[in-house]
């Protein structure tokens, strides 16, 4: 299938799906949120997956957490948001860029399981005001939520800010969080600036190269080995959100590809590597 088609196809099942939602919200009152969201929206993504050919497993040690939650991922494409509805997180919510309002069928599906649309980054206060309505209603409800530490997502090879609201509600609700994200001594091969995690077997070492033990911290859990870890000591939630403040750094900066200078994969980006 053409992938002209292919948008099309998608395009028409998602205006039908936002109106059988629209269908069913209005004598439901739009009160069955979870229903819209986890059996409605979850067939949704799931098709719109199928017609493009793309299928997915899901790796989990345990069943997803039935407490508040704070979900975070990397955002790398347009059909990113079919994926994470397809996966019907129990009681999610999502942050997602008041840009996709712009989208008659975005708009009415992301009413109807009550998104939290996000501004641009240059716009803080107006930011944080979302956020802050988020955490109200967030207590309010016990819902859990997902949203991308980057913000939105960035095509043009740019650096962009990271997002650092995830560990601020974490921290206001009480959510877990990933142990990957608090420093502590951890098996590293130590490269250069580099420190490359040993828990996966497809690392080679190089001639003569142990582990050491580094007290360290992952930054981007989607990305390991590729992205590395960084020595730190922050070994508690406030102590990350304060490293998140100073740094200035990226979190994508600190790839093993960036060995020659920092952000070196979002120049090649830039330069057509992908």
């Amino acid at each position: 299938m053409s992938t002209g088609r292919r948008i099309l196809r998608s395009a028409g099942f998602l205006l039908a799906g936002s109106f059988l939602m629209l269908l069913v919200a209005i004598p439901t009152l739009f009160l069955a949120r979870r229903f819209y969201s986890e059996v409605i929206g979850r067939w949704i993504g799931r098709t719109v997956l199928r017609i493009w050919s793309i299928d997915y497993t899901t790796h989990y040690s345990e069943p997803l957490p039935d407490r508040q939650t704070i979900y975070i991922s990397n955002h790398t494409s347009t059909l990113d948001v079919m994926l994470l509805i397809a996966l019907g997180l129990p009681r999610a919510r999502f942050f997602l860029s008041g840009y996709l309002r712009k989208f008659p069928v975005v708009l009415i599906i992301g009413y109807i399981i009550r998104v939290f649309w996000t501004v641009p980054q240059r716009f803080p206060e107006r930011r944080r005001e979302i956020f802050r309505r988020a955490d109200r209603i967030l207590r309010r409800t016990g819902d859990s939520v997902y949203l991308s530490p980057e913000g939105g997502r960035i095509a043009t090879g740019d650096i962009g800010p990271f997002n650092k609201g995830a560990f601020h509600l974490a921290t206001a609700l009480g959510a877990p969080i990933v142990p990957l994200y608090f420093a502590k001594p951890r098996p590293m091969l130590v490269r250069g600036d580099s420190l490359l995690p040993v828990e996966q077997p497809f690392v080679p070492k190089l001639p003569g190269e142990q582990p050491e033990m580094i007290m360290c911290r992952m930054r981007s859990l989607g990305c390991s080995p590729c992205t590395g870890a960084i020595r730190s000591e922050a070994d508690t939630v406030p102590k990350i959100i304060e490293e998140l403040v100073s740094v200035r750094r990226s979190e994508r900066q600190n790839r093993v590809i960036d060995h020659d200078q920092d952000g070196s994969m979002e120049l090649k980006k830039q330069e057509g590597y992908f």
